[in-house]
């Protein structure tokens, strides 16, 4: 759904990408009830009616930024993903999960976002996920065709793997403030190899 109206010059895509990092910022540290859009356009270094040249209201500024960073996490799990098509589904989720949390680390306030969503919109937090459901069920019926994956439900399953890194980076980058090392990364890789996706 397209909650901005979208600039058609450079100097109007600079202009919004402005308002977009300064809400992003301001929805990650403040949240979304408690940020005003003077806030928002102060931050920017632009005027208050600038705003409303893209956006009708706040709320569309916070979904369009919950769609973007979503639509760009996905883009670039799945152009990862594309650069090794060879790749068995254990190793594709290796590289997925470097994606994400090298997106997440970058783009904290998505994390912050996303799980503001379920208060301020629920339906958009529920096509969130959804959007990550559906990219992840064709691969998994395609892994579980040629044998790699067990013969769980696909829907199930999606939502079982995203649990799993989201809750991992929770601990992570909210909990402990802290990086996630390759020795988190194999071990989630492990877990998931002989937990979730091994054939037994």
């Amino acid at each position: 759904m397209d909650y901005v109206k979208l600039p058609k010059t450079k100097r109007g895509e600079q202009t919004l990408k402005k308002i977009c990092d300064a809400a992003e910022e301001l929805f990650t540290k403040n949240g979304y009830y408690a940020t005003e859009i003077h806030e928002i356009t102060q931050k920017a270094g632009v005027a208050t009616g600038t705003l409303y040249v893209y956006f009708p209201d706040k709320m569309s500024v916070f979904l369009h930024l919950m769609d973007d960073l979503g639509h760009k996490l996905r883009k670039a799990i799945r152009l990862a993903k594309l650069a090794e098509p060879s790749a068995s589904m254990i190793e594709q989720e290796r590289i997925a999960i470097r994606v994400f949390f090298s997106f997440v680390r970058e783009h904290f306030g998505l994390f912050r976002i996303v799980w503001q969503a379920q208060f301020v919109d629920a339906e958009a937090f529920k096509n969130y996920y959804e959007r990550f459901s559906k990219g992840y069920i064709s691969e998994i019926v395609k892994a579980q065709e040629s044998g790699e994956v067990r013969g769980l439900d696909p829907v199930l399953l999606s939502y079982i793997l995203m649990g799993i890194y989201s809750f991992v980076a929770l601990k992570h980058f909210v909990f402990d403030e802290s990086e996630l090392d390759e020795d988190t990364v194999e071990q989630l890789v492990e877990f998931i190899s002989h937990g979730v996706l091994k054939t037994i």
